[in-house]
């Protein structure tokens, strides 16, 4: 399966727009999950998730990288990324390329997943008024896998429809794909800056039809 973790910690499931920054600013944070939710899929099986990231920004453009356990296939996660954001008259674009590498992979799949460059995606997202529009398009180590989001946040809520579009089964390298058109929603609660609430739920998959809540925290770190 295809492997991509949000960098936002605050609200698992939100799209979130990369602001224009006005000068230079390195952030980092860690954060901890009773588990890890990708994409209305829990990959760790149950077990809890501990991340964190480091990012450099200026003027709309950042970069970065995010760090995760809880994977129970792949094993540790490490995602490099480089992007722009933007706001033209109340409209915000982002785009973005994610590179993910898991050195702890199960032989068979460690030449993709273990080689920079082996597994991407291109992000473009697309926000206005509260809504936003997300794709993500498989660009390396896949097999045409691509993936939407339509998400919408007001005050402390948010709500977020997610659509997995590809032929499911293991592709011509052996990585597992989502079933065709799995479709999830999740809704979510920022009780504050650091603590949030998630239910997830799988709305045309028999086989994972159990809604998944989950508690995240997160905490910057002064630089």
């Amino acid at each position: 399966m295809l492997r991509l973790s949000a960098l936002s910690l605050a609200v698992a499931g939100a799209m979130a727009v990369a602001p224009t920054a006005a000068n230079a600013e390195v952030s980092a944070s860690v954060g901890v999950a009773n588990m890890y939710l990708w994409r209305g899929y829990d990959l760790g099986n149950g077990d809890a998730q501990v991340s964190g990231d480091l990012s450099y920004s200026n003027s709309g453009f950042y970069t970065g990288v995010w760090a995760a356990s809880g994977d129970s296939a792949a094993g540790q996660e490490y995602d490099l990324y480089v992007g722009y954001g933007a706001e033209f008259g109340g409209v915000s674009i982002d785009l973005s390329v994610w590179n993910y590498m898991y050195p702890s992979a199960p032989e068979g799949n460690d030449q993709i997943l273990d080689d920079f460059g082996g597994l991407s995606e291109a992000i473009l997202s697309i926000g206005f008024a509260g809504f936003s529009v997300t794709a993500y398009d498989n660009i390396a180590g896949g097999s045409g896998y691509e993936y939407y989001t339509l998400a919408y946040g007001y005050e402390a809520f948010s709500i977020l429809v997610g659509k997995h579009d590809n032929i499911g089964g293991p592709d011509d390298n052996g990585i597992y794909q989502p079933a065709e058109d799995v479709t999830h929603v999740d809704l979510s609660y920022a009780y504050n800056d650091n603590l949030s609430f998630t239910v997830s739920q799988q709305v045309d998959n028999e086989d994972d039809d159990d809604p998944k809540v989950v508690v995240s925290y997160s905490l910057p770190i002064d630089m």
